[in-house]
């Protein structure tokens, strides 16, 4: 037999619940509009940067390509936990409209992936900085060693 328990909001959580899926999904918009203006950027990069002619000298020549694709990945980047922030917010409105209980799980589900999304960015970027910074001590340390 399983051991089932029912959980019953209060009007004063399903109004947090109704507030914060109205600010998420305000906050989910913006995120596409800057991911449309990241993209939007990342295509006027490729234009003007294809005018500039490619040399050894010109070190913008030798960024063309880069520029593009930085813009492109941060979209790409940017992309899941801005989705995952939407379909809460929808979901979240459609289950507190519909008293649905299972609704109000899967939205709640795709709120913890948002989180869980975020916090493993933050973790893999500070990892990189201070691989950076362990990378620039080194660097440092053996051009001290080269000069003596």
């Amino acid at each position: 037999m399983e051991n089932q328990q029912n959980l019953e909001l209060n009007e004063q959580a399903v109004d947090a619940l109704r507030t914060s899926a109205k600010w998420s999904m305000f906050l989910a918009i913006m995120g596409f509009i800057g991911i449309g203006l990241m993209i939007i950027a990342a295509l006027v990069m490729a234009s003007v940067m294809s005018a500039i002619p490619s040399s050894p000298m010109s070190p913008l020549g030798n960024l063309k390509g880069y520029l593009t694709g930085v813009y492109l990945f941060m979209a790409l980047l940017y992309f899941p936990p801005v989705y995952y922030l939407f379909k809460y917010a929808t979901d979240m409105k459609t289950a507190l409209q519909n008293y649905s209980s299972d609704l109000v799980g899967t939205a709640l589900n795709y709120l913890k992936t948002h989180h869980k999304y975020l916090g493993i960015s933050i973790i893999v970027i500070m990892s990189l900085y201070i691989l950076f910074i362990i990378g620039i001590i080194i660097f440092v340390a053996n051009k001290g060693i080269n000069a003596v």
